[in-house]
């Protein structure tokens, strides 16, 4: 990216003013190295997310962001809940509220490493990956509904985990306002199956050994320490998730003419927050973060009976589930005076810090977990929202990931899948995957350094570094 259309405003901050249609400035949190990296798209898509209506403060981006559709992922954007503000299927994504969820196993690393192999069969065995991967679960069209209303809590009422689990959920495992009747019939059979299963992609589950830690505290307060083994699921809506985007993206880029929109880019398509089309869309939405946090409450159960097997006892409390493609109504301070806003975070993760009155007490004083998600083969990390202290930064939004560094094709023409396996296994690190081509698409190399992205979001003021994950069995979709 061309540095020039930036100022510095802090060490990892750079701003770019208004210009062209642009109603707020925009900002990117990155060192210079990595905002260097950047696809140019990346501030074209910015300056376009700057220039929706009603949108407040600043158009963001994460250390992580990439060129995306309409918002760059590691976008975040929010806007006035009022009359002026819009909503945009774009801002959210298409896997709505893909997002991780991190258990704690109770074991340590040599416990594993004795049972790596036998596990890893195991847990590929027990829990659906890969392209149109289906699970035993076949939803009536009561139970759909039931599961778009309540999610997670549906989920335990099902038989899938206990109500223990739901504390450590964001949302508390069930989003309000959703409104299955507002997601389509093509939406709904293409999740009937689908429910318990990881999909392709970026998604996985991984076998994971604290390696190092950064903050004891609040490393304490999230009960891990070095050694410690947890599993971390990655995953989201599925097939519902990504019709939800596809049916009203196209419904918003007809209608935003007779709203007075006039759009930049018709991948930005949007609708007034109040406008029938924009309740209608905000109803689905939540709906889809619904059927997200149902069906990783799932894969939890799947992955607990793994253990169990494996390990007689082991019981794998949640640690925390935090989506990254979603938008909110939340309260956030803006010049100095309370807003109600809805958040668009599209790649990038809610952040609160110590003393938010949703955190779960065992974590209010540190701050909520920031799961970041690496790459195949690469380090995860756990991070706590900023202390207030540091001020409030885009709107309480951390980086999800390490973030493309090339495109799934050029990651095909550059790796070949069943090399990275074997790479990957002279380090220690399994993979079991029913596709060696979405293991090549998936190389930890056509990635960012997840490092670098979130040492940045700490000196940013993001989220502060509690703990770093080290990859030992990863199940990839």
């Amino acid at each position: 990216m061309d540095v020039s259309r930036f100022e510095q405003i802090a060490s990892c901050a750079w701003r770019m003013q208004r210009h062209g249609r642009m109603r707020v400035p925009a900002v990117v949190f990155a060192s210079r190295e990595l905002l260097q990296a950047m696809d140019d798209k990346v501030a074209e898509q910015l300056a376009n997310v700057a220039s929706l209506p009603g949108i407040v403060d600043a158009a963001y981006a994460m250390p992580d962001a990439h060129w995306g559709y309409g918002f760059p992922i590691g976008g975040v954007a929010a806007f006035d809940a009022g009359e002026g503000g819009v909503i945009s299927a774009g801002g959210v994504g298409f896997d709505i509220s893909c997002g991780v969820r991190t258990l704690r196993t109770g074991l340590r690393l040599e416990d594993v490493e004795r049972a790596k192999g036998r596990l890893a069969d195991l847990l590929y065995a027990r829990i659906p990956a890969g392209v149109g991967s289906t699970g035993e679960l076949r939803l009536s069209a009561e139970g759909m509904n039931a599961m778009l209303r309540k999610g997670a809590r549906w989920a335990v009422d099902e038989g899938f985990g206990s109500t223990e689990d739901l504390e450590f959920i964001e949302e508390h495992g069930v989003v309000a306002g959703a409104d299955p009747a507002a997601v389509s019939e093509q939406a709904r059979q293409r999740q009937r199956d689908e429910m318990g299963t990881l999909g392709s992609g970026n998604h996985y589950l991984e076998v994971q050994v604290v390696d190092a830690v950064f903050d004891p505290v609040a490393a304490r307060a999230f009960e891990l320490a070095a050694g410690d083994v947890v599993v971390s699921l990655h995953c989201g809506s599925r097939g519902l998730g990504h019709q939800i985007g596809t049916d009203y993206l196209r419904e918003m880029a007809i209608a935003a003419p007779q709203s007075g929109i006039e759009l930049v880019d018709r991948e930005l398509a949007c609708a007034p927050l109040r406008s029938p089309l924009g309740k209608r869309y905000l109803g689905a939405m939540r709906a889809a973060i619904n059927c997200a946090l149902a069906n990783r409450q799932i894969l939890t159960h799947l992955a607990r009976e793994a253990f169990a097997e494996v390990f007689p006892g082991s019981r794998l409390p949640l640690l925390y589930d935090v989506s990254h493609n979603t938008c909110k109504e939340e309260t956030h301070v803006v010049a100095g005076r309370e807003q109600r806003l809805f958040v668009h975070r599209k790649g990038a993760t809610r952040a609160f810090g110590p003393g938010h009155p949703e955190l779960p007490p065992a974590y209010r004083d540190v701050g909520q977990p920031v799961l970041i998600g690496g790459s195949m083969g690469t380090a995860s990390y756990i991070l706590a929202g900023a202390s207030p202290a540091r001020g409030e930064q885009a709107f309480a939004s951390a980086c999800h990931g390490a973030g493309r560094a090339m495109s799934r094709n050029a990651s095909l023409k550059r790796f070949n899948g069943r090399a990275v396996v074997g790479e990957l296994a002279a380090r220690g690190i399994v993979i079991r995957s029913p596709s060696l081509r979405g293991v090549a698409e998936e190389a930890p190399g056509a990635y960012k350094d997840v490092g670098a992205v979130v040492e940045a979001s700490e000196e940013a003021g993001l989220a502060g570094l509690v703990a770093r994950l080290r990859p030992l069995i990863c199940i990839k979709g």
